[in-house]
Formats: C-alpha cells, structure tokens, sequence
C-alpha cells in the first residue's frame, strides 16, 4: 500500500489507487467530468489535471496511478489556467439556456464555471454549432445534445451496466456529439441512472423534468420499496410531497444505481393516501377521530377473541410494514390477541419482471423480515382458508393489498368476516370494504428497518411527518394492544428494535444504532 502526498497531505492508499480516487476519499477537490467510481476510465474531459513531482507535465488524475512517496498538488496557478482553458473549450458552443435547464443548481459545468471560469466568451455566438435539442430517446430520457459535454459516462453505462449499447458518438471535431443509434430507443431497465451520471443537462429524467426547482428540495436518506433488492436511495420532497427517488451508493447493495421501476415508487407517498380514519356502519363509510377507531376496533377484536375464541381472530401481515412493525403484529396477535392466524404474502397485483441485476420478482421489501420474525405464506393461506370457511369473525389487515386476488375476489372473500380492519397507507379494495381505517404513514413519514433478499438489515429515516391525520404504524399497534390491557411502552422504531433483536435470534447482537448506512447481515444460518 503506497503512501503518498497531496496538498502537503500523507495518505496511504490501497495498490492501484488512482490519484483522484485517492483525493476523493482524503476529501480533496479535484474537478472532474469523465470519472466515475464505476465505469471504466476514459480520461477525455481534462478537467482532473494535477502536478505530479518529477513528472514533466501535468497529468490526468483519473488515470495516473498512485506511488510510494508520489508528491502531488492541484491548486497551483498552472493547474488553476489549464483548467480554466478546458472549461473555455467546453462552453464555446455550449447553449447558455441555464434558466430554462432542468439540471440547473445541481449541474457541474455551472459550479465548476464559477470556481474555476468567470471568463468572457471569446466566440460569436452565430458562429456557435447547433445540435438536436428536446429528443425522446426512449425510457424516462430526454436528449439535449447541445448541451453535451463529451464526457462517454452515458455510453459507458450503456456498455457496461445495462450491457445495451443503445447511444455512442457521431460525427467528429467540434460536431461530434452524443445519440441513439437510428431506429433504436433505449431499451432496458436502468434508463434514470443516465440522467443521475450525467454532469450537465444533456440528459433529464421526463418524470422529475421541470417539476420542482433542486434548491427548493431536501433530502433524506431511504430504502427503495419496489422490490426484495432494498436498493439504498435519496429522496427529495418539499413540504409532504416527494418530488423523486434517486440511488444512493452502497456497494453491497446496489453499487450506485437503482432500476426504473424503483424510481417512480416515490408516487404511492402521493397518490390515493388514506389520510383520514374511517368507521364504516350500515355500510355508510364516514371519517371519525382517531379514539373512537382504535376504540372501535380494540373492542371488536377483543370481544371477539374472549367470546368466540382466539381461533375466531386473524391478522394479515404486510411485507411492506417495516422489521418492527412486523414484531409488533406479530406480538400483537400472539401475546394480546392470543391467536396463531396470522400469515403474510409477497404476492402482489401488477408487473413481476425480475433479472440477474437489481430487479426482484418479490415486489416487496420485506419479505424477508417477515419470514425471520417467523410470519409465513403458509400462515396467509391457512388464514383465506379459514375466512373461506367462514371461520374468521374479526380480520386485522396490514397494507392495501390482499395478495394478486382479483378485486371482486377480495370483496367476496371479505364479505365472509363480520370486522374488518385495515391498517394501510393507500386506498384499495380492502379500505373501500374494511369497517375501520387506520390511515398509517408512508415509508417516507417513518423511519424503521426493512430485510433485503440476502438478509441485510436496513434502516430507512423519515423525511417529513405524516400527511393529513395518518399515524405511524407502531403508534397504531400501540394503541390498539394497550386498548385490550397490554402495556406497551415503546418510543419510536429504535426502542421497537431493541425488543425485537433481544427476543429473534436472526437479529440477535445487532442494534438500531449500530446497522449504520449501509446495514448489516442477518448471523449467517439463522437466514
């Protein structure tokens, strides 16, 4: 492991560590276009120029690999004017349509133009190259080849990511610009991630174009909910409203991309919420407070269990509720309710494309979770059996789904059960029939952990409270059990985790705390 300086800081650096993958890490600027921590080198933007002592010109630090004892600078005068003239070529025909530009405030020719350019053109703007703008070229992408600086992150990606190779360069001199070969569009799965590596605005995501301003958003840090993979994401919202999704890097999860599918999971925080309990009497639906719903519905399911048996009670558990949430339904119905009808399934309505990437056919994400907190399948399909048989008189229902039953199935089957109540967060068959709503929050208005495929443990944050008068669902699970005589006293997810790693051997020895950002694995053989 070579040790090496730069800035007049030592570091030692793994063998073959680049110069500017070094930097990174130290936290020392170095500005770049071309690199990315994964794609091939291409060294062609010219931005990365760095001296290296004894080495007679500047080099690129993208591609410059580290030595024992290199000494390196990259805030001298030279560098300063050798980056300042790359900027200028780069702009020389670049529109300067910055107002009207979606990626403008997040965009790198921009933060780098005023730290390192503040020139004045030295070009007629007639004399300028004018290229396509506003292309459709397939999946969420919009083409601006103006606005292109050459740097082959999106052709690269192509090769080596999605393995398509929908786009490369045409033409040549200072025409030579970026497009989909004809007759082509692309054609994969991984199209978002083209806007996300692009460092200008030649490439904009149509579903986020021209929504929502970048400096207006905040940010926080989540786990996608699209599938079993838990690929780590940032979303931005603004006020209680979630403007996009984008990947955030763990490489043993999802390296720094996300699927197109997984991108537009941000719209079920938006769309059809339930925000609002409801009591449903006579079949005349009506919003109520949130005491008399969980009066309401305590009182039922505990009526029931101590007159007609705990056999007579069931829950339906959601693989979308987080790891404490599922230790609570399940604790909920074991320990208050003292009933063993309770079941989950990773069945769902819709698309289950799947690949050998980051796309799972498991459209839930926490599947896992629930299997290692012992709720099974096979449990849900005892539990339809038993509401089939109408043996069922009170039905506890996470979620807003009931499995990839038809509609006119699910109301058939509920029809056979006296009470229903739904926990959920979105409107669906099961809310427009249960006779209670318990409006819950969005992964987005919580924080919690959820179980990847392989058994990674991670935690999502909450970004904002919930909307309208949803409740966090431990507080639901809370109120429901301590009104049929439990003492619950749990205070948020962290102290829900405590309980549930000291009492599941899968999570034994792990605490909230302690996962991190990037999560950690369930003790291998307890999977």
């Amino acid at each position: 492991m070579p040790t090496f300086t730069i800035n007049g800081i030592s570091a030692t650096v793994p063998d073959g560590t680049t110069i500017l993958a070094a930097a990174i890490r130290i936290g020392v600027e170095i500005p770049h276009y071309c690199y990315h921590p994964k794609l091939s080198i291409a060294g062609n933007c010219r931005m990365c120029l760095v001296e290296v002592e004894k080495f007679p010109k500047l080099q690129i630090a993208c591609n410059t690999v580290v030595t024992e004892g290199m000494v390196v600078r990259t805030d001298t005068e030279k560098i300063r004017k050798a980056v300042t003239g790359v900027l200028e070529l780069m702009l020389i025909h670049h529109p300067v349509d910055c107002p009207i530009c979606d990626q403008a405030g997040e965009c790198g020719l921009q933060n780098y133009y005023m730290k390192y350019g503040l020139h004045k053109s030295r070009y007629d703007l007639e004399d300028k190259v004018r290229k396509k703008k506003v292309q459709d070229i397939g999946g969420m992408i919009v083409l601006d080849a103006e606005r292109c600086i050459l740097c082959s992150r999106c052709i690269r990606f192509l090769r080596e990511v999605s393995k398509t190779c929908e786009m490369e360069f045409f033409q040549r001199g200072d025409h030579s610009e970026i497009s989909i070969f004809p007759g082509r569009k692309l054609d994969n799965y991984y199209t978002g991630n083209l806007a996300d590596i692009c460092p200008v605005g030649a490439l904009t995501n149509k579903d986020f174009r021209f929504k929502c301003r970048v400096w207006f958003l905040s940010s926080f840090d989540s786990v996608c909910t699209g599938c079993a993979n838990g690929c780590n994401v940032l979303a931005d919202f603004k006020g209680d409203i979630l403007y996009r999704l984008k990947p955030r890097r763990n490489d043993a999860v999802n390296q720094t991309w996300m699927c197109d599918f997984g991108r537009l999971e941000y719209r079920k925080a938006n769309e059809a919420r339930l925000l609002v309990p409801v009591l449903r009497e006579n079949g005349k639906a009506a919003a109520a407070a949130w005491e008399g719903v969980l009066s309401t519905t305590a009182l039922r399911l505990r009526d029931i269990a101590d007159n007609e048996g705990p056999d007579a009670v069931a829950v339906i558990a959601s693989p979308r509720s987080s790891n404490e949430e599922l230790f609570l339904a399940k604790k909920l119905a074991a320990e208050v309710l003292k009933t063993e009808n309770i079941g989950f399934t990773s069945r769902t309505p819709g698309d289950r494309t799947s690949d050998d990437f980051l796309i799972k056919g498991d459209k839930n994400p926490n599947s896992t979770g629930a299997q290692l907190l012992g709720i099974t399948e096979e449990g849900f399909g005892r539990v339809v059996k038993a509401i089939s048989d109408r043996k069922i008189r009170a039905l506890l229902v996470f979620g807003s789904e009931l499995s990839d039953f038809p509609d006119s199935q699910v109301e058939a089957l509920l029809s056979n059960v006296p009470f229903v109540a739904q926990v959920g967060t979105n409107e669906g068959v099961v809310s427009r029939v249960a006779n209670a709503v318990l409006p819950s929050a969005s992964f987005a208005e919580r924080g919690g952990t959820f179980t990847n495929f392989t058994g990674r443990v991670q935690r999502f944050s909450q970004g904002f409270p919930p909307r309208g008068k949803a409740m966090n669902e431990i507080e639901i699970l809370a109120g429901l059990a301590n009104r049929m005589g439990a003492d619950w006293k749990f205070d948020g997810e962290a102290s829900v985790f405590r309980a549930l790693a000291a009492s599941s051997a899968p999570f034994a020895g792990m605490s909230y705390e302690s996962l991190g950002s990037e999560g950690q694995v369930v003790a291998e053989g307890r999977k």
